[in-house]
Parts: structure tokens; C-alpha cells; sequence
């Protein structure tokens, strides 16, 4: 047999241990702001609940708007590692942001949650902008092409 049926049930024992180990039975994932946002934003009802009833249910705001106090803006940003063709890179799971808007007496009048899925694609226009500043100057064109000459020819 090999080496002795001991010694083969201790190797056999050792490499299903750290089998057991190295298997995670958790997603990993990293989080930013409040978890389950979704959910607790449905108890929150508008024209009912007030900003004492969103502090205790959700917590303080993690922003304020500079514009208007009765603004409240929370976040959710949760980070998961990618399958195997992404080589554990980073996934964004849920990214949830909850825009709250008070009345002056405290009520909430508005309650709009903004998924990752549902927010808008921003398009950027391909047009260059010329900078005069930054163009090369003659004597800078002249060098840089007898420096590509020089080098070019190695």
C-alpha cells in the first residue's frame, strides 16, 4: 500500500480539512451607507410619518441639501467579489439612493428611491475642445521630430 493505511488516512483527513477551510459559505461583500434601504423606505409613509419616525426607523441623514433643510438624501452601496471569469474583481450589487423631502412642519410630502437600474445613463459629447495654451510651439515641433528621427533610426 502506500506508505501504510495510517499514514494515508491522516493525508486523506488533512486535504478534506483544508478543503472545508478554504469553502465560504458568506457572499463577501463590502457595504457603504444603510443596508436594506428598499425595505425600510416601504414603512415609511408619505404624508403620515414625519422626520422623527424617518430618524428612527432609517437613522440620521448622510446628506442634507445645501439648498433646502427638508431635504434628506441616504445611501446604500453594497460590493460584492466577482465570479471567477472576473477574477475577484469588485461587482457592484445594489446601489440604492433614497431622496426624502419634508413639509415645514416636519411630514414627509415625498419618498423616491433610485436604484441602480433605474438611474439615467449620463452621454458624453465626443467634440474636442482646441487649447491654445497647451499647443506646442515651433522650436518644441522642430525638436520632437529630429528626437523621433534620432531614435527611430536604432
Amino acid at each position: 500500500m502506500f506508505f501504510g493505511n495510517k499514514f494515508f488516512k491522516k493525508i486523506i483527513h488533512l486535504i478534506f480539512f483544508v478543503f472545508l477551510i478554504s469553502c465560504k459559505l458568506q457572499e463577501p461583500y463590502q457595504n457603504h451607507g444603510i443596508l436594506h434601504l428598499d425595505k425600510r423606505s416601504k414603512v415609511l409613509i408619505v404624508n403620515t410619518s414625519n422626520s422623527n419616525d424617518v430618524i428612527d426607523i432609517i437613522g440620521q441623514p448622510h446628506t442634507i441639501s445645501l439648498d433646502n433643510e427638508n431635504e434628506w438624501i441616504y445611501f446604500e452601496r453594497v460590493l460584492t467579489k466577482g465570479e471567477f471569469l472576473k477574477l475577484g474583481q469588485n461587482v457592484l450589487k445594489t446601489n440604492n439612493i433614497l431622496l426624502l423631502k419634508f413639509d415645514k412642519y416636519g411630514i414627509l410630502i415625498e419618498k423616491n428611491l433610485v436604484g441602480k437600474d433605474s438611474k439615467n445613463k449620463i452621454v458624453f459629447s465626443d467634440d474636442e475642445t482646441s487649447n491654445t495654451l497647451t499647443q506646442k510651439s515651433f522650436i518644441q515641433k522642430f525638436l520632437s521630430s529630429i528626437r523621433a528621427k534620432m531614435y527611430g533610426k536604432r
